[in-house]
């Protein structure tokens, strides 16, 4: 195998092509702007609380409360789960580093547990000798559009008093076993960041739970703490989903159906041209899981030197996540080191995603397996 290939004079394809979604939806996202511009309304005004709405009827639950980004989320999620200074939150190491800051940024300390080598989520089998006496929570991450193995995951945190946080961000509108994700934890926590599957104009995120009294805290959580005008009674955030992004959001949420049945689409297309490739394995989708596919990645030890080609190519790709968070200079003080998680560390070595939006046309799929496939005879 090599990555000796010197042709450059390609067409580029893309790994995300957000100005093609802008043209197909252009006019609807103007209009709804200027109806927000017009109504001079900008912060917990109508399309917030009508996205709140939406997203928690998307996801199967009572409740969405809208903050400012999928990490404030994070953050205001743990708090309302009672995470406090000095407690512990088992997280997988193989995620974006956000799913650990949040846990540092509230004064508590992650504790890792390795993942399924198959499917890049937490590793169920691996929680029980993770779990401490300070263990609070477990933020289970839905990766790459698949879920994580929730029924063992919710199973050992009943038997051990422990929240479930759900890391939604890359899994919005998947399902596990017919329950849509955001729907099996105490809570879960979406990021509309302008790359996910329903990305906003800039951060913006939401929380969604089917807890009255979570949805209660945490709508005072992002404003300040203040349980009436000027009257605070707890420390708090200044984390609000404003109206621009909300009525952005209320747009696109009304193509998401149509962009996930083209991700999946796109998907199998891509598994059977890259079916019988020595070498590649391509992702699993388990029994009765609904993936979503906010990213198609691929598996091979060979890792670095296809990217180089890809890139030779023009066409894009992107490695995530090249280190686990076990091995981040951010966690150098807990004294981790390489062997620790092993099936963490052969993702971050061996994992590349390839171009995946709803606009990818079918003979760019077939470049791009092609270039694959020629790599590897090589």
């Amino acid at each position: 195998m090599s990555a000796q290939i010197q042709t450059t004079s390609f067409a580029a394809v893309p790994q995300l092509d957000l100005v093609a979604q802008y043209a197909a939806i252009g006019e609807e996202v103007r209009a709804a702007v200027d109806k927000v511009l017009a109504s001079q309304q900008f912060i917990l005004g109508r399309e917030g609380a009508a996205l709140e709405t939406e997203i928690a009827q998307l996801c199967g639950v009572a409740h969405g409360v809208g903050v400012a980004s999928g990490t404030d989320a994070l953050i205001l999620g743990l708090r309302a789960c009672g995470v406090e200074a000095g407690d512990e939150v088992i997280i997988p190491p193989f995620t974006f580093v956000a799913t650990g800051s949040a846990v540092n940024a509230i004064g508590a300390k992650p504790r890792f547990a390795d993942i399924r080598r198959d499917t890049y989520n937490l590793d169920p089998s691996d929680l029980a000798r993770r779990v401490t006496p300070k263990t609070k929570a477990i933020i289970a991450v839905h990766l790459y559009g698949l879920s994580a193995d929730m029924d063992p995951i919710l199973k050992f945190a009943r038997s051990h008093n422990l929240r479930v946080i759900e890391d939604n961000a890359q899994a919005v509108g998947a399902s596990y076993k017919g329950r849509p994700t955001g729907s099996m934890g105490d809570l879960a926590c979406l990021s509309f960041y302008p790359t996910k599957n329903l990305g906003a104009y800039g951060d913006a995120g939401m929380i969604v739970t089917n807890s009255a009294e979570m949805a209660d805290r945490l709508r005072t959580l992002r404003n300040h703490g203040q349980t009436g005008k000027y009257v605070s009674s707890e420390p708090g955030w200044n984390s609000r989903l404003d109206e621009i992004q909300a009525a952005i959001l209320r747009v696109k949420l009304r193509h998401l159906l149509e962009w996930q049945r083209a991700r999946q689409k796109h998907a199998a297309t891509y598994s059977k041209l890259l079916l019988g490739i020595p070498g590649i394995a391509t992702p699993l989708v388990p029994e009765n899981y609904h993936h979503v596919f906010h990213q198609y990645t691929i598996r091979l030890e060979q890792r670095d030197a296809l990217q180089q080609a890809l890139h030779t190519r023009n066409i894009g790709n992107s490695v995530y996540y090249p280190v686990p968070l076990h091995l981040q200079p951010l966690y150098t003080a807990l004294g981790h080191k390489p062997g620790d998680f092993p099936n963490a560390e052969h993702a971050a070595n061996d994992v590349i995603s390839l171009p995946m939006y709803p606009e990818l046309r079918s003979e760019q799929i077939a470049r791009v397996a092609e270039v694959i496939a020629e790599f590897v005879k090589k």
